[in-house]
C-alpha cells in the first residue's frame, strides 16, 4: 500500500488503519504543499475499493484499482481549489520526452500526464455543477479536451512523437483555459449540497470517496453544510480534507475527522520525487521551485514587477499598473498573482520594527487579500484591482506619516 507516496510516514499509518479496518469515515491529511496530500488521498480511494484480497497493491488490476489509476472511476468526487496547470506543463514535459527516446518509463510517464490533467476535470463534475449557469460552457471544454485524451489513452497505440507534443500543447491550453475562466477559489454552497446528494446514493460495489482539496479555504456557510455532513455521513462513503493550514479548519470539523500529518520533506527527499515522478535528475530545487519552472513568467520577474508597484507606493508616485499586468502575462495562470501579491506582503516585513508599521503591514495584508478575492471570485480584471490595492496603500501610506519604504 502507498508505494507511490515517497518519503511520507503517513503512508504507513494509514496502510496500517486500513488494514485493521480503523479508518474512520472523515479525515484529515495535514500538511505544506507538495508534501504527498493529494497523492495519498486518491490512493486511499483506491485501495479502499479494490476488489483483490489483499487489497491495495500498486500493481493490482482488479476493474476498479484501474478505474482510479486512470482516475475515472465512477466512486471518486474531488472538489476544491488547485493550481492544475503548472503539473500538467511539467507531466507533458515528461511524456513526451519519454516518448521521443522510447524511454522504459513511457507507461508510468503516460499515467502521469492523463491524471494530471483528470485532477483538474474531476473537479467539473456535472453532478457537482448541476445547476450552475457556466455548465453548458465546461461541458464543452471537458468534451474537448477527453477527446484528445482519448488519442493519447491506454490501450491505445500512441501516435508518432509530432502528433503527441500537438495533442499535449493543445489539452494543456484547454486545462488552462478551464481551470482560469471557471475554477472558483472556493467551494461554492451549490456544490456542497450537489455532492451530499450524490453521497446518500448507494453504489452498487466498492466505496465512495468524496477529496475536499484546500478545505481551510471553505466560506463558513459552506463550513456548516460541510459540518452537518459530517455529523451524520452517509454509509460506506469517506470524506478526506486536505489543508495546508490546519488552525484555519473549523474547530467543531476537526473534532469530527481523524487528523493525518504529512511532515516537510527535506530537500533531498524532494529531488528524490522530482526525480521519480518527473525523471529529471538535474534540478537541484524544491517540487515547488521545480513546477515554478513552468510559469510563462519567471518567479524572479515577478518578484522584480511587485517591487515596481510597492516602490511606487512608497515613494507616492503612480506606476504603469497595465505595464505591470501585461510583464506578468496578465497573471495567467492564477499562481502568478499569488506570487506577486505575496512579494508585496514580504517587502512589509521591514515595517514591523515599529508600531505604526505593525499596524500597517497588517491592514496591508488585508488589501491583499482584497485585491486576491476581487480577481478571483468577483472576476475582476487584475488592473483594475490593482488599481484598487494602489490607491488603499497610497491611503495607508498617508495615514501612517510615509511608513512604507522602499524595497531593496
Amino acid at each position: 500500500m502507498f508505494e507511490n507516496l515517497v518519503n511520507q510516514e503517513a503512508g504507513k499509518l494509514l496502510a496500517a488503519d486500513i488494514r485493521h479496518n480503523r479508518l474512520p469515515g472523515a479525515i484529515l491529511f495535514s500538511g505544506s504543499e507538495a508534501s504527498g496530500k493529494l497523492t495519498a488521498a486518491l490512493e486511499t480511494a483506491r485501495i479502499l475499493s479494490c476488489h483483490e484480497n489483499p487489497q491495495g497493491k500498486w500493481l493490482c488490476e482488479c476493474p476498479s484499482c484501474l478505474q482510479h489509476k486512470s482516475l475515472i472511476c465512477s466512486n471518486l468526487m474531488l472538489m476544491g481549489p488547485r493550481d492544475c496547470s503548472l503539473e500538467i506543463s511539467a507531466a507533458a514535459k515528461t511524456f513526451t520526452d519519454a516518448h521521443f527516446i522510447n524511454a522504459k518509463f513511457i507507461d508510468a510517464a503516460r499515467y502521469l500526464f492523463l491524471r494530471s490533467v483528470r485532477k483538474l476535470t474531476l473537479r467539473f463534475n456535472g453532478i457537482l455543477w448541476e445547476g450552475d449557469s457556466s455548465l453548458n460552457k465546461i461541458g464543452s471544454l471537458i468534451e474537448e479536451i477527453n477527446e484528445n485524451l482519448e488519442v493519447l489513452d491506454f490501450p491505445r497505440e500512441l501516435p508518432d512523437i509530432t502528433e503527441v507534443k500537438k495533442i499535449c500543447e493543445e489539452i494543456s491550453k484547454l486545462c488552462n483555459k478551464l481551470e482560469e475562466d471557471f475554477l472558483y477559489d472556493s467551494i461554492p454552497i451549490n456544490q456542497v449540497r450537489n455532492m451530499e446528494v450524490w453521497a446518500h446514493i448507494k453504489t452498487e460495489e466498492g466505496r465512495k470517496t468524496v477529496i475536499i482539496e484546500n478545505a481551510d479555504r471553505m466560506q463558513t456557510s459552506v463550513r456548516n453544510a460541510m459540518l452537518k455532513i459530517l455529523e451524520e455521513p452517509p454509509e460506506d462513503v469517506v470524506f478526506i480534507l486536505l489543508t495546508s493550514k490546519r488552525n484555519a479548519i473549523m474547530q467543531t470539523i476537526l473534532s469530527r475527522v481523524r487528523t493525518y500529518n504529512f511532515a516537510d520533506r527535506t530537500l533531498d527527499q524532494q529531488r528524490e520525487v522530482i526525480t521519480r515522478v518527473f525523471h529529471n535528475e538535474d534540478f537541484s530545487g524544491s517540487i515547488n521551485d521545480y513546477l515554478l519552472t513552468y510559469l510563462p513568467v519567471t518567479p524572479s520577474e515577478i518578484k522584480g514587477q511587485a517591487r515596481v508597484f510597492y516602490n511606487s507606493v512608497a515613494n507616492r508616485q503612480i506606476c504603469n499598473i497595465e505595464e505591470i499586468v501585461k510583464k506578468c502575462e496578465k497573471f495567467n495562470p492564477r499562481i502568478e498573482l499569488r506570487l506577486f501579491l505575496s512579494n508585496i506582503a514580504a517587502f512589509t516585513k521591514p515595517l514591523l520594527n515599529s508600531q505604526a508599521g505593525t499596524e500597517a503591514a497588517a491592514q496591508t495584508m488585508q488589501l491583499l487579500r482584497n485585491c486576491s478575492d476581487n480577481i478571483t471570485l468577483y472576476n475582476q480584471s487584475p488592473a483594475s484591482a490593482l488599481e484598487i490595492l494602489m490607491r488603499d496603500m497610497f491611503a495607508l501610506n498617508n495615514i501612517y506619516g510615509g511608513v512604507f519604504c522602499a524595497a531593496m
